[in-house]
């Protein structure tokens, strides 16, 4: 199969990965590097929707929180994230049952003598004992590989982009509502073949020495607002594993789109901030929307 080149900086932008790296926030900095990242909406007659694309984990000091953004978040009476994000506490109790190995059989000996070579070699390169994540699903490992990897290129969880939307609402009152639940988001990727999660697992582990090149290309065409040149760099690989692809993706990229379908039929106005992923290329939320007639236009700005 195929290696997904960027399958672990994939994860940081697709997944709300604050609920499982809960990172210290660091102390605030005044927003000095400008962003102006992409953000579309859809209108009927009496109802609004903004859609905006995030990056779950970001550098600080980016000035992105500003703009035709603050200004759709501040007209917008709702926020709607992937999920509504959990407690370290309502974090720990989801992720448990969904990543500890219930065979007890130990990860490395699941790898085969090629896998586990690379296994090993990415691990020893972090500094971690190979064994280490043993009693853990692959699927868990990969994940914990990517938070690792962001973390010594300069992300942070805590500086999210759902992470600062999630605090200004709270400050102004605007509730808070979530497109899917941690159990569901976690459950894609426990429910995953055993075959699957070891080739995202040895993807990841491959990617180590570019996992900071990667990551930062991204945040680039993320702080440009470059939407297709973003979906190039993250979701063509990933096409070399349709089964990830399509339950990563595609498929919740359609559910998302019947959600706002359905959302659409009660006034108001409305924020929506998912993963940028989920905004561009073929099977975007805005590809699905035009299944069900409804155009989502780019505010320029």
């Amino acid at each position: 199969m195929k290696t997904i080149k960027t399958v672990s900086a994939l994860l940081a932008l697709l997944l709300a990965t604050p609920a499982i790296a809960q990172t210290p926030a660091p102390a605030p900095a005044a927003p000095t590097i400008p962003a102006d990242p992409a953000l579309w909406v859809v209108k009927d007659k009496d109802t609004t929707i903004y859609l905006f694309g995030t990056i779950h984990a970001l550098k600080p000091q980016l000035s992105w929180f500003d703009s035709a953004v603050r200004k759709a978040f501040d007209a917008s009476g709702q926020l709607v994230l992937e999920i509504p994000l959990p407690s370290p506490e309502q974090a720990k109790a989801v992720i448990g049952p969904l990543a500890v190995d219930a065979t007890g059989k130990p990860l490395t000996q699941k790898l085969s003598a090629e896998d586990r070579k690379v296994y090993a070699t990415a691990m020893a390169k972090l500094g971690i004992p190979e064994t280490a994540f043993d009693t853990f699903e692959p699927w868990f490992a990969a994940v914990t590989l990517a938070q690792i990897e962001l973390q010594k290129s300069g992300f942070n969880a805590a500086e999210g982009v759902e992470v600062a939307l999630n605090a200004a609402a709270k400050a102004s009152g605007k509730p808070v509502a979530g497109l899917e639940t941690l159990e569901q988001q976690l459950g894609y990727f426990h429910n995953l073949p055993q075959t699957d999660q070891i080739a995202f697992l040895i993807s990841s582990a491959k990617d180590i020495d570019t996992f900071d090149s990667t990551i930062n290309a991204m945040l680039d065409r993320w702080k440009a607002g470059d939407a297709e040149g973003l979906s190039k760099l993250m979701n063509d690989d990933l096409t070399s594993q349709p089964n990830l692809y399509k339950v990563l993706l595609a498929d919740r990229n359609a559910r998302w789109a019947d959600w706002i379908d359905t959302r659409l039929k009660t006034p108001g106005t409305v924020f929506i901030a998912v993963g940028a992923g989920h905004l561009a290329g073929k099977d975007s939320v805005q590809v699905y929307l035009t299944k069900h007639h409804l155009v989502a236009k780019r505010v320029r700005y």
